[in-house]
C-alpha cells in the first residue's frame, strides 16, 4: 500500500503542476482574441488562423485540466442519494465509479482517439478554412488530457483503498474543509454557549 501511496503523491503533483500552467493557456487564448479584435477593427484584417489558435488553446486548457479538477472534487456532482449514505458506503460507489466507469470510459476514448491523431499526423490534413491550421497538435489535447484524467481517478482510487483500510486520510473533505463531525462538534459548541445559564448557577 506504502508505494501505490506514493504512486498516487506522484500523480496528484504531476496534474497539480499541469494545472498551474493550464491557466495560462486561457490568458493566451484571451490575449490573441483582443489583438485579433484591435487588428480587425484598426486594419480592417483578419485571419482564420487566429480564430482557430484560440480554440486550440481553449481545448488544450480545458482537457489537461480535467485531472486537477477531479484532484479538487470540482467536477459536478449529483450527490441527491450518496450525500444520505454512510460515509464508507459513500467511499464504496467512488471506488466503483472510478473502477468500473471513469477507467473504461478513458481507455475506449484513447482506443480510438490514438489512431485518429496518427492517421491525422501522417496525412498533415489542414483546416478546410482558408489560412486555418494543421489539425493534428489539437487532437493530441485529446489522449493527453483523457490519459492524465484517467491517472488521477487511479490516484482517487487509491486513496479511497487506503481510507477503509484504516492508513490515510478521508479523501472526499477538500484542503482545509471540516469534516461533518468537526462541523457538528461546533454547532454543539455554539448551541451550548448560546444556552443561558439557569437562575440556580447565576446565583451561585
Amino acid at each position: 500500500m506504502r508505494f501505490l501511496l506514493s504512486l498516487s503523491r506522484a500523480i496528484d503533483w504531476l496534474n497539480t503542476q499541469v494545472g498551474k500552467y493550464a491557466i495560462w493557456l486561457i490568458f493566451a487564448s484571451t490575449a490573441i482574441s483582443a489583438i485579433n479584435a484591435v487588428v480587425r477593427k484598426i486594419f480592417d484584417t483578419s485571419s482564420n488562423a487566429y480564430l482557430e489558435i484560440q480554440w486550440y488553446l481553449f481545448a488544450w486548457s480545458f482537457l489537461i485540466a480535467a485531472g486537477v479538477t477531479l484532484l479538487h472534487r470540482e467536477h459536478v456532482r449529483i450527490d441527491v442519494l450518496s450525500s444520505r449514505l454512510s460515509k464508507r458506503k459513500q467511499i464504496w460507489i467512488d471506488i466503483f465509479g472510478f473502477a468500473l466507469f471513469l477507467t473504461p470510459m478513458c481507455l475506449v476514448i484513447l482506443y480510438f482517439s490514438i489512431p485518429e491523431l496518427i492517421q491525422k499526423y501522417q496525412s498533415g490534413e489542414m483546416s478546410g478554412n482558408t489560412g486555418g491550421l494543421v489539425r493534428w497538435p489539437v487532437w493530441v489535447a485529446l489522449p493527453a488530457g483523457i490519459t492524465l484524467l484517467m491517472l488521477q481517478g487511479w490516484s482517487e482510487l487509491i486513496k479511497r483503498v487506503a481510507f477503509l483500510r484504516g492508513e490515510g486520510p478521508d479523501p472526499t473533505i477538500k484542503g482545509g474543509e471540516k469534516s461533518a463531525e468537526e462541523l457538528l462538534a461546533e454547532e454543539l459548541a455554539l448551541r451550548a454557549d448560546a444556552t443561558p445559564a439557569s437562575p440556580l448557577a447565576q446565583n451561585r
